[in-house]
């Protein structure tokens, strides 16, 4: 049976107290304060060896872990560790597994627990992620369905210039349509090389790219000022998944020989590295045999497309039922004379609004769902899985 409920200590330093006065067998004692006399014994023995501590609780904890790792052991794992700061816990147990085969390797989550005790690791931060295209991807089933553009990921040149280099292809007959370094990957400087694809080679109706920067924010529906110009130019931007990069599959593919064929070493200067593109671009399109395509080039599948680059940019229309707002430079738009904030990319931009319920207005930039406008608390709501029922 356990200790009456008043205070636990105080009851075993009573029962300690009357057995000090002898007054009371051991048996006895035990009856009375509901122990048994094996419990009783315990902290009597407790008591003559610590003295009041003894009455404590103490750790049911084994003072002996069968399985724990070492002292020398640890010093191995982490003098490894010092000589590789960038390894982690799996490149650290594979290493030690081919190299030394009869070490007693703990586990990688192990490994992890002593390095975050040393102070070895660093919680990673949770990195804001812009929405991937929520709509079914454009088949590629012909010339111009789908462009995919990307960043091959800079690296400096001979003189210690960044080279970003900037890819468009098409998706259906792997044409390479641009391979050009930009001097910085942002709008000002990727939109004058999609200009100079549309204009030679028309538009497509989608293209595919990854989630960052030029191509997309975290701001609503993960605009940015390089997708909002191709749609208003009547083309799909599709967003690939964070993390799949396999959604884009043969444009990174298509890196990789660029790769090996250009950067492996790059080139003297800017100048030079662009030069390797163009040759590496004419030999790609026009004499390099391509698997899918049946051993045959790029150039004898693709066609320019027969939508024609406009000479000026179009404005977006809606539908006359739809109420439109101009997002004004701040991002803001004005609903019954509040200022009600929605995103900066769109600033300057021209909005619709179709009604839901005498509450809710769904918000649109073209075809492209933005948001949900509360008209009650005047507050913006962004999609989530839990408002679906307003899609």
């Amino acid at each position: 049976m356990p200790w009456k409920e008043t205070c636990v200590m105080d009851e075993k330093l009573q029962f300690i107290g009357y057995y000090l006065n002898k007054e009371w067998s051991v048996a006895a004692l035990c009856r009375e304060f509901g122990i048994s006399r094996k419990t009783g014994y315990k902290y009597i023995q407790r008591y003559e060896e610590i003295g009041l501590d003894g009455l404590k609780e103490q750790s049911k904890a084994p003072y002996h872990h069968p399985n724990a790792v070492s002292e020398n052991s640890q010093e191995v794992i982490l003098s490894l560790r010092s000589a590789h700061p960038s390894w982690g816990p799996k490149k650290l147990r594979g290493w030690l597994l081919r190299h030394k085969p009869r070490f007693a390797c703990p586990s990688a989550s192990t490994i992890g627990e002593i390095l975050k005790r040393h102070g070895l690791t660093v919680p990673r931060r949770r990195s804001r992620k812009s929405p991937p295209y929520t709509q079914p991807f454009v088949d590629c089933t012909a010339s111009n369905a789908v462009w995919c553009a990307d960043f091959k990921g800079w690296f400096p040149t001979g003189d210690k210039k960044r080279c970003h280099p900037l890819t468009i292809s098409d998706a259906y007959s792997r044409y390479l349509l641009r391979c050009h370094h930009v001097r910085q990957p942002d709008f000002t400087h990727v939109k004058p090389v999609f200009d100079a694809a549309f204009m030679e080679y028309g538009l497509p109706v989608a293209i595919r790219t990854d989630n960052g920067a030029p191509f997309a924010t975290t701001t609503v529906a993960g605009l940015s000022r390089l997708s909002i110009w191709w749609i208003k130019l009547g083309i799909i931007p599709e967003r690939i998944e964070p993390g799949h990069p396999e959604q884009n599959g043969r444009h990174e593919r298509m890196h990789k020989t660029l790769k090996a064929a250009t950067a492996k070493p790059p080139k003297a200067n800017l100048r030079a590295q662009q030069k390797a593109f163009d040759s590496f671009r004419i030999e790609y399109n026009n004499q390099r045999p391509h698997e899918a395509l049946n051993q045959n080039t790029p150039v004898s599948y693709y066609q320019c497309s027969p939508r024609p680059y406009p000479l000026k940019t179009p404005e977006v229309e809606y539908p006359k039922e739809y109420q439109v707002r101009k997002v004004l430079h701040q991002g803001d738009i004005k609903w019954k004379s509040k200022h009600i904030y929605l995103s900066d990319t769109l600033a300057g931009e021209i909005i619709g609004m179709e009604q839901i319920d005498e509450r809710f207005f769904q918000l649109y930039f073209s075809h492209i769902k933005l948001a949900i406008l509360d008209t009650y608390t005047g507050t913006i709501i962004k999609p989530t899985k839990q408002r679906k029922k307003y899609d």
